[in-house]
C-alpha cells in the first residue's frame, strides 16, 4: 500500500519540487496551500503518477487547518509522512525599523502554522505508533545576520522545535527531522523584497544557487531511509555559501 504524505506550501518552491519527487516515488499526496488555481494545476500534472488530493488553506489559520485535515476522505487520513514545509520572510529591515505586520506574517506562518499542522497531524500518527514528519527550517535558524532579526528568530524557533518534538514522539516510534537550506533560488526574495523583482534576482547573482528540486530530493533520500535510521538535522547550501553573509559571488560553482 503507498504511503501518504501532506505537503504544505505545496504550490511553489521546495513543497512543490518534493510533492513531485514524491509522487513520481509513489506517495499519495496532500497537497496544501493558499492558491487555488496553483493547487489544481499541481494536481492536475501528478495525478499521471499517483492519488492527489488538495487542501486549500492558510496555515495561520487555525480553524481551517484544522477543520480540512480533520474532514480528510478515509483513503488519505493515514498520513504517513508531514513535509512542514510552508515559510515566508517579509521584509528586511533592522530591528527598529521593523514592520509589525511583517513580524505577525513570519511568526504565524513559520512557528504558529507549523505547530497548527503538526497538532493535526500528530495524534493519528502516535495511534499507529509511526510516522515521519520533516520540517523545513533555514541556516537562519542556525546563525543570526544583520536585520534578519524576526526571521532568524522564527526559524530557530523551527530548529528548537524540531529537536523537541523529536524528544516528545521519541516513545511513539515517530521520526523527525529538519532540512535547513541556505540560499535556494524561489519566490523567497521576491516575497521578502515585497515583490521587487531586480532587488530578489540580486540575491541569486554571481554564483548557482540550489534550486528546489536540489532539496526535493536530499528530502526523499531522507524519508526513504530504513525506518531505524534518522536523519534529524541536516544543513545544506550551494557550494560557494559559507555562512549566511559570505557568498562566492566571483565563480560558477
Amino acid at each position: 500500500m503507498n504511503k501518504t504524505a501532506l505537503v504544505t506550501g505545496a504550490t511553489s518552491g521546495i513543497g512543490r519540487a518534493t510533492a513531485r519527487i514524491l509522487a513520481k516515488n509513489n506517495y499519495k499526496i496532500i497537497l496544501c496551500g493558499r492558491r487555488e488555481d496553483r493547487l489544481a494545476s499541481l494536481e492536475k500534472e501528478l495525478s499521471e503518477y499517483t492519488e492527489i488530493h488538495t487542501l486549500a488553506f492558510d496555515v495561520r489559520d487555525k480553524k481551517a487547518v484544522f477543520e480540512k485535515i480533520n474532514a480528510l476522505p478515509a483513503s488519505f487520513s493515514n498520513i504517513d509522512l508531514l513535509i512542514n514545509n510552508a515559510g515566508n520572510a517579509h521584509g528586511l529591515d533592522p530591528i527598529q525599523n521593523g514592520n509589525i505586520d511583517d513580524w505577525d506574517a513570519m511568526i504565524d506562518i513559520n512557528v504558529k502554522g507549523l505547530l497548527y499542522v503538526s497538532k493535526a497531524v500528530i495524534p493519528q500518527m502516535m495511534e499507529r505508533k509511526s510516522g515521519h514528519i520533516i520540517n523545513i527550517g533555514s541556516t537562519a535558524g542556525k546563525e543570526v545576520y544583520p536585520n534578519g532579526n524576526v526571521y532568524c528568530a522564527t526559524k530557530h524557533a523551527v530548529d528548537a522545535l524540531n529537536k523537541s518534538m523529536k524528544m516528545d514522539l521519541n516513545p511513539y516510534g515517530i521520526r523527525v527531522g529538519a532540512i535547513h537550506p541556505g540560499l535556494v533560488q524561489t519566490e523567497f526574495s521576491e516575497v521578502r523584497f515585497k515583490g521587487d523583482k531586480d532587488k530578489a534576482a540580486n540575491v541569486y547573482k554571481g554564483f548557482k544557487p540550489l534550486q528546489p528540486e536540489d532539496i526535493a530530493d536530499i528530502i526523499h533520500f531522507v524519508v526513504s531511509r530504513p525506518y531505524h535510521v534518522n536523519i534529524s538535522d541536516l544543513v545544506v547550501m550551494a557550494s560557494a555559501q559559507a555562512s549566511a553573509t559570505i557568498v562566492n559571488r566571483s565563480s560558477d560553482i
